[in-house]
């Protein structure tokens, strides 16, 4: 009993060890880590060191024996994927969209199923074969291009959105494909019409899938937004993060489930639930949440992909298996490039999108092995496809170095990577902290005609800001994590304003250790924490007492009958003189080390008010 279950945790202590040692690696290295998962994959499956296991039983415990297991992860890991690519749209983004996603995305599912198509009936295959084998290997991965665009710096741009555009349309016509794949089995069958005794249980088949897409959407719309309301109040109130992460992992699993009832796939269940929340005050933190379950999950799917590539199968028929694959990129990455001219891209860019999406993708083994399932496919062609199709998947991250080396574009840094879509604080001011003095200065900023986004950690300051149409989130504004997902690398100056000096140093600390170049104001409670903000590296700190007496002063000395331009510039004067002097207390070693600073001052300081 003992063996047995520690034998059931086997495969996952084993991926694991695999992921701290492939990203790592791989990453120093400057690999793709999608390449060292699937490499992984390999090496750890029955093909790999798994072979030698009846040898030497040792070996079991540094192999992964349960894909099936890993299967229902990896499909988890898209979800994420989808769910967070979700996060990033909104109806009226996708609707800006509509021309990419039903032009171009759709062109492409047409033209590459008839030049596929017919290149398997040149090849002897039949009429219904060679049209479903086409509609199967015209779907690119979305689980491995995006991760792979990303981490090169390329989702920001004309490719990063035609790329996405395409595969959005591609994952919206899986379930019309696998219907599709029904008429052709039923027009197969010798001796039938296509009448609708025959066609009707595959047309009902629709009828739960618009059923399911419609509730999810109205209960989305009705649901999400209350749900956590409710759980952000939880979490200001000190009740852990946990509960938001959980709300999080519980939409994201159950949208896909629901879709997966509705005869739909998870991921797209996932994709709604990610556009609906992108309406929400809640989708930055939502998006640092999830972000590490769906990099793990991810993981899994590569080496499941991985794990599927038989390679003594390879090996009985590399030639064939080898030019159907160069065959299938090729014929696709003439289609993808003659689409993407004819939408305007550029001649670079039509070349790297069109090398991202030639090889195929993780459905076409699902509608490829319908087709099997349907009798309208040769079984034994079939599976030789499906294994060109694996190894092009492995191609992605070096045709999509090839493709951006090509455009001559280098490799973005790791803090030039950007998001597919730029986020709502590209070249706007960042407040953090929006309750009384926030919330003014938004005001003042929008007068005069300043973009801005605010970060808050009270749900109702957040949704009361919203609801006056303040660009406002829920969030720690005190993880990087947030910040970034805020956009702070673009944002032009960021404020603090909130009254809990613990919490204002955490930002200043975060946001300087992202960007050393950014206008950086805060506010502080008096001039001890006003030196020690310039310690952390603030461009002002404005401590309250300091200026309630210059104000103070200001009034009296107008009151009086001082002229109002002597009063300002002397008061100014001495606003200056408070800042030298603040910076002055400052020794010159803890101002360059402003995580020292932080660490000191900290360690004596006690805890304050919540946000004003």
């Amino acid at each position: 009993m003992h063996e047995s279950g520690a034998r059931a945790y086997s495969d996952l202590l084993v991926f694991l060890a695999a992921a701290g040692v492939v990203v790592p690696l791989f990453s120093r290295l400057k690999i793709s880590p999608v390449l060292g998962f699937l490499g992984a994959g390999i090496l750890l499956g029955p093909d790999g060191i798994g072979r030698f296991v009846g040898e030497h039983p040792w070996l079991f415990w540094l192999t992964i024996s349960d894909q099936a297991e890993l299967h229902s992860l990896s499909e988890l890991g898209v979800a994420f994927l989808l769910f967070m690519i979700g996060l990033e749209l909104s109806w009226e983004r996708l609707k800006a969209m509509r021309r990419l996603v039903f032009g171009l995305g759709m062109l492409q599912m047409l033209a590459c199923t008839l030049v596929l198509g017919v290149a398997f009936r040149v090849m002897g295959q039949t009429f219904v074969s060679s049209a479903v084998l086409g509609m199967g290997l015209a779907l690119s991965s979305t689980a491995v291009v995006m991760p792979v665009l990303a981490e090169r710096g390329r989702l920001k741009g004309s490719v990063g959105r035609a790329t996405f555009a395409v595969l959005l349309a591609q994952d919206l016509a899986v379930a019309p494909i696998l219907i599709t794949v029904g008429f052709l089995a039923a027009l197969a069958l010798p001796g039938k019409a296509l009448d609708f005794a025959t066609m009707g249980p595959t047309l009902l088949t629709l009828v739960p899938a618009a059923i399911g897409l419609g509730l999810l959407v109205v209960l989305g719309r009705v649901v999400l937004r209350p749900m956590f309301r409710s759980v952000a109040r939880v979490q200001s109130k000190g009740g852990g993060s946990e509960l938001f992460l959980a709300a999080c992992l519980l939409v994201v699993v159950g949208s896909g489930m629901a879709t997966q009832a509705a005869g739909l796939s998870m991921s797209i269940g996932a994709l709604i639930a990610g556009v609906l929340l992108a309406e929400t005050e809640y989708r930055r933190e939502v998006e640092v949440s999830i972000e590490p379950f769906k990099g793990l999950l991810l993981g899994v799917f590569f080496i499941n992909v991985g794990l599927g590539l038989d390679l003594d199968a390879v090996a009985r028929n590399p030639w064939i298996v080898l030019g159907l694959l160069a065959g299938l990129t090729a014929l696709k990455a003439a289609v993808i490039f003659g689409l993407a001219r004819l939408f305007g891209l550029s001649a670079r860019a039509g070349l790297e999108t069109a090398l991202v999406l030639a090889p195929a993708g993780e459905f076409a083994f699902v509608i490829l092995a319908t087709g099997m399932v349907e009798g309208v496919a040769s079984p034994g062609f079939t599976q030789t496809v499906i294994l060109a199709a694996t190894l092009s998947m492995f191609t992605v991250p070096l045709l999509a170095m090839l493709g951006q080396r090509l455009s001559g574009k280098k490799p973005a840094t790791a803090a030039e990577v950007a998001p597919m879509l730029p986020p709502p604080a590209d070249g706007a001011v960042m407040i953090v902290g929006f309750g009384r003095v926030g919330r003014l200065i938004g005001e003042l900023l929008a007068e005069h005609e300043q973009t801005f986004i605010a970060i808050d950690s009270d749900p109702q300051v957040v949704q009361a800001a919203r609801k006056a149409g303040f660009d406002c989130y829920y969030g720690d504004a005190g993880r990087s994590e947030m910040l970034k997902a805020c956009g702070v690398q673009s944002t032009r100056a960021l404020i603090v304003t909130m009254d809990a000096p613990t919490k204002v140093d955490e930002v200043v600390v975060a946001a300087r250790a992202i960007r050393q170049d950014m206008i950086l104001i805060a506010r502080a409670r008096d001039d001890r924490h006003a030196a020690r903000l310039y310690a952390l590296g603030v461009t002002d700190a404005v401590p309250e007492t300091t200026e309630a007496t210059l104000q103070l002063a200001e009034n009296t000395l107008v009151d009086l009958g001082v002229p109002m331009g002597l009063v300002l510039a002397s008061i100014h004067e001495r606003r200056d003189q408070f800042r030298q002097i603040f910076q002055a207390a400052t020794p010159l070693e803890r101002r360059s080390s402003p995580t020292r600073a932080l660490r000191a001052a900290t360690a004596r300081h006690r805890p304050a008010e919540e946000t004003a």
